[in-house]
């Protein structure tokens, strides 16, 4: 159960980052769940693996090399979706942030219990 409500707000994340973010778009609320999981899975998978092939440039850069990979990943979302489309890499790293944000205050609202 827990696991649909996290698919679910992620979808509203996104849904609501490509409102806010200009460059983004998504055709409904279905398309931005859709591109939640895919971002989800991509991050979880490839993402991994990079995190890891990669761990010495990121523990220098304080992390930004996991942001840029998780940037990466949802422009290889990007490439996969025809209902969801950033304009560029700017546009994807801006959307980063403010999926973060908003799933940040989902959590501060739901109080998230471990």
């Amino acid at each position: 159960m827990r696991l649909i409500i996290e698919i679910l707000l992620m979808g509203l994340a996104v849904f609501i980052g490509a409102k806010l973010v200009p460059g983004v778009t998504v055709d409904g609320y279905g398309s931005a769940i859709i591109a939640a999981v895919l971002i989800a899975l991509a991050n979880a998978t490839i993402g991994f693996i990079l995190r890891l092939l990669t761990f010495p440039v990121n523990f220098l850069t304080l992390g930004l090399m996991s942001f840029i990979i998780t940037v990466l990943m949802i422009l290889l979302v990007d490439s996969m979706m025809t209902s969801f489309n950033t304009t560029g890499f700017f546009a994807a790293a801006f959307l980063a942030i403010v999926v973060a944000l908003i799933k940040a205050v989902f959590g501060a609202i739901a109080g998230e219990k471990e």
